[in-house]
C-alpha cells in the first residue's frame, strides 16, 4: 500500500531505490549488573572500543578522498572531539564502577543525561549537536558487539526483491536500482562511506535544516530529507521508495501511476542539470543588462576547485572557524592559518576570497566541553568571542592579512551589532598591521566588511556603512533573530520565515541603504541559493548572492531569464503587503518562471 511521509526538504531532487533501513544500535543494548570485580574489566572493554572508535575515525580523515566535502572532515574532527568529552568518559565510569552497570547500559545512560542537558539549550547549532553525541556513542556500542557501519558493503549487503505490482512497472533501466538509505540518523563517518557507495539518496527520522547531515547532503548535492519522523520503523527492509527532495516527502511502495510519474520528473531533473552545465561560463546578466556577482560558500581550502568548476566568480563567505573545530582546544597558529587561506586563494584562480574570521564560542565550542549557557546564542559568541581573545584575534588578522599579499582578501565580521565592537575591531587590525610591520612581513590590503545577521545592525546600517568597504546579509540568523524562532526546533520550524513581512523589510533596509551608499552588499545565507527569492531579491536591488558552489547554475538560470526593469514596482507590492507569500502568488502570471517557484516556498 502507498503511503508518504513527511519531513523537511535539505536537499532537492529525486532519489528511486530499494530502502536499506539501519536500526539505531542503541534500541538493541543489554543491560545487567556486574560483579565488582569485573568493574575494571568494562571500563577496559569501554575504553578499547573508544580507542577502536578513534582509530577509525583519524584513518578516514587521513584517507579522505580530494573531491570529499569539507563538511565531512569538519564534522569527523568534532566527533573525535566529542569522544575525548571529560563529561562522558567520567561518567560512563561513574556508572559502571557506583551502580555495577555493564559497559554498554553505562554509555546509553550517561547519553540519555548529556542528551537532556542537549534538550534544554535555546541555541539550533549546539542542540542538534545532542545527534553527534549519539552518533559518537553508537560508533562506540557497534564496536563492541563487532557490527559494521551502517553504510559499510556489509551492512547493505543486497537483499531478495519483492515482487509489487509497482516494481512490475519499472522501466529496464531501473531494474537495477540504487540503493535510499532510511536512518534514524547519519554520522559524518558514515556520510564519508555513504559518499563512496551506490547511495542515491537519504532519509533520515531526526535532523533540522541545520543538522549535519542537512549540511552534507547538500554539499554533496544530492537528494535527501531530515526528520520524517518514524520512517526507520514504517518503511521495511527493500520496499521500494522516492525522495522527493523538492517536497520534503518519502513516497513508500509507491504505485505504478505515482512511480512513472517520479520517473520522468527524475529524467527531466537529470537533464536540466545537464544542461544547466552548459552555463558554466556564461556572465550572470540579466536580460536588461545587469550584472550580478555569484559567489560560493566554502569551509576549507580544499572547497576552492569546487567554486572555480561551478563557475562561481569567487569566494564570498569562507567559514574559517572550520580551521579552528574538532582539534581538542590547540587553536591553529598564524603560520597554519595562513598556509590555509593562501591555498584557498590560490585556488581560486585569481578570483577574490572573502574570509569570515572565526564564528564560535558559546554555540561552537572548541575546548571538547560544551557550554551549557542558558542562551548560548545570545552569549560569546563570534566577534564578541574575538575580541575577548585579542592575541587569538590578531593572530587571525595577521594571517588574513599575510594571505592577501598573494590574490585580492576581503575580511568579514560576524556578528557585529555595536558602534563600539566597529571600533575594537578597527583598533585590533591596527595593531596587527603594526605587529607585522616590527616583524618585516609582507601583507596586502584588504577590504573590511560585515555580516547583518541582528536586527540591530540591520537597523544601524548607515553607521556600518561609515565603517566598513561592503556588507553581507546572513539571512539564517537575521530570520532566527528578528522572529525568535528556533528554525531547527519542529513544533515552531513552520514559523521560520524568510517572507515575514519584518524580515523582507530589514533585507530591503539594507540593501536600499547599501546601494545608495554606493557600497557592495551581498547576501550569503540560505535564501541566495534559493531560486524561490532569486527575483525578489533582484527586485530589491540585490546584485551579489553567495551560496553553496552546487546552487550556483540554478540561480544563474534565473538570473538570465529575468528582465529587472520588470521587478521593482512589483518586489515594492511584495515588500508592502501584509501576506507576502499571498503577493507573490497573486502576481504568479507576470513573472514567467515563478510558477514553478512560488509551491517550493513553504
Amino acid at each position: 500500500m502507498t503511503f508518504a511521509i513527511h519531513g523537511l526538504a535539505v536537499s532537492r531532487g529525486i532519489a528511486i531505490g530499494r530502502a536499506v533501513v539501519v536500526a539505531s544500535s542503541r534500541m538493541e543494548v543489554r543491560h545487567y549488573f556486574i560483579q565488582p570485580e569485573q568493574v575494571e574489566s568494562e571500563i577496559a572493554r569501554t575504553r578499547a572500543a573508544r580507542n577502536a572508535v578513534v582509530t577509525e575515525l583519524s584513518r578516514l580523515l587521513e584517507s579522505m578522498p580530494v573531491d570529499a566535502p569539507g563538511e565531512v572532515a569538519a564534522l569527523l574532527e568534532v566527533h573525535l572531539m566529542l569522544l575525548q568529552d571529560e563529561l562522558m568518559v567520567n561518567g560512563v565510569k561513574q556508572w559502571i564502577t557506583e551502580r555495577l552497570y555493564n559497559a554498554e547500559w553505562a554509555l546509553t545512560t550517561q547519553l540519555e543525561v548529556i542528551s537532556r542537558q542537549f534538550d534544554e539549550m535555546e541555541d539550533d547549532y549546539l542542540r542538534e549537536r545532542k545527534s553527534d553525541m549519539e552518533q559518537v556513542v553508537e560508533r562506540i556500542l557497534r564496536h563492541m558487539r563487532g557490527v559494521a557501519s551502517p553504510v559499510s558493503p556489509e551492512a547493505c549487503a543486497a537483499k531478495p526483491r519483492r515482487a509489487s505490482d509497482a516494481q512490475q512497472t519499472l522501466s529496464d533501466d531501473m531494474t537495477d536500482a540504487p540503493l535510499v538509505l532510511v536512518a534514524q540518523d547519519l554520522s559524518p563517518a558514515d556520510m564519508l562511506q555513504f559518499k563512496r557507495s551506490v547511495f542515491e539518496g537519504f532519509v533520515t527520522a531526526v535532523g533540522g535544516k541545520t543538522s549535519h547531515t542537512a549540511i552534507v547532503a547538500r554539499s554533496m548535492d544530492i537528494p535527501a530529507v531530515v526528520g520524517a519522523r518514524a520512517a526507520s520503523q514504517l518503511v521495511r527492509q527493500d520496499d521500494w521508495v522516492i525522495i522527493d527532495g523538492d517536497a520534503g516527502i518519502l513516497i513508500v511502495d509507491p504505485s505504478p501511476i505515482v512511480l512513472e510519474e517520479y520517473q520522468f520528473r527524475r529524467r527531466q531533473m537529470l537533464l536540466e542539470r545537464e544542461r544547466l552545465t552548459r552555463l558554466r561560463h556564461t556572465p550572470a546578466q540579466t536580460l536588461d543588462g545587469q550584472k550580478i556577482e555569484l559567489l560560493a560558500n566554502i569551509e576549507q581550502p580544499e572547497d576552492s576547485p569546487a567554486v572555480v568548476k561551478a563557475g562561481a566568480v569567487g569566494v564570498g563567505l569562507f567559514r574559517s572557524e572550520f580551521l579552528f573545530m574538532g582539534r581538542g582546544g590547540k587553536l591553529p597558529g598564524e603560520e597554519e592559518q595562513y598556509l590555509a587561506y593562501r591555498a584557498a586563494l590560490e585556488g581560486l584562480e585569481g578570483m577574490p576570497l572573502t574570509i569570515r574570521t572565526i564564528d564560535v564560542g558559546a554555540d561552537k565550542p572548541l575546548e571538547g566541553k560544551i557550554n551549557a549557557s542558558l542562551n548560548p546564542a545570545l552569549g560569546l559568541r563570534a566577534i564578541r568571542w574575538s575580541l575577548a581573545e585579542p592575541v587569538m584575534f590578531r593572530t587571525q588578522l595577521r594571517a588574513i592579512l599575510r594571505a592577501a599579499a598573494h590574490g585580492k582578501v576581503n575580511m568579514l565580521f560576524p556578528m557585529v551589532a555595536h558602534r563600539s565592537e566597529i571600533t575594537q575591531i578597527l583598533a585590533q587590525l591596527r595593531l596587527a598591521q603594526s605587529e607585522l610591520d616590527a616583524r618585516g612581513m609582507a601583507y596586502g590590503k584588504v577590504e573590511l566588511g560585515a555580516m547583518i545577521e541582528i536586527p540591530a545592525a540591520a537597523l544601524m546600517v548607515r553607521t556600518f556603512l561609515q565603517y566598513f568597504d561592503f556588507l553581507s546579509i546572513g539571512t539564517n540568523d537575521l530570520i532566527q533573530y528578528t522572529l525568535a524562532i528556533d528554525r531547527a526546533d519542529e513544533a515552531v520550524a513552520e514559523l521560520y520565515d524568510p517572507l515575514h513581512p519584518a524580515v523582507l523589510q530589514l533585507v530591503a533596509q539594507v540593501i536600499r541603504e547599501a546601494n545608495a551608499a554606493g557600497k557592495s552588499v551581498c547576501v550569503c545565507g540560505e535564501m541566495a541559493g534559493d531560486v524561490a527569492f532569486t527575483k525578489l531579491l533582484l527586485g530589491l536591488g540585490l546584485r551579489s548572492f553567495s551560496m553553496h558552489p552546487a546552487q550556483v547554475l540554478a540561480v544563474k538560470q534565473e538570473v538570465l531569464r529575468t528582465d529587472t526593469r520588470k521587478l521593482h514596482d512589483w518586489a515594492q507590492a511584495v515588500l508592502d503587503a501584509d501576506d507576502p507569500t499571498a503577493a507573490l502568488q497573486q502576481t504568479v502570471d507576470s513573472l514567467t518562471s515563478l510558477a514553478a517557484v512560488v509551491p517550493a516556498m513553504r
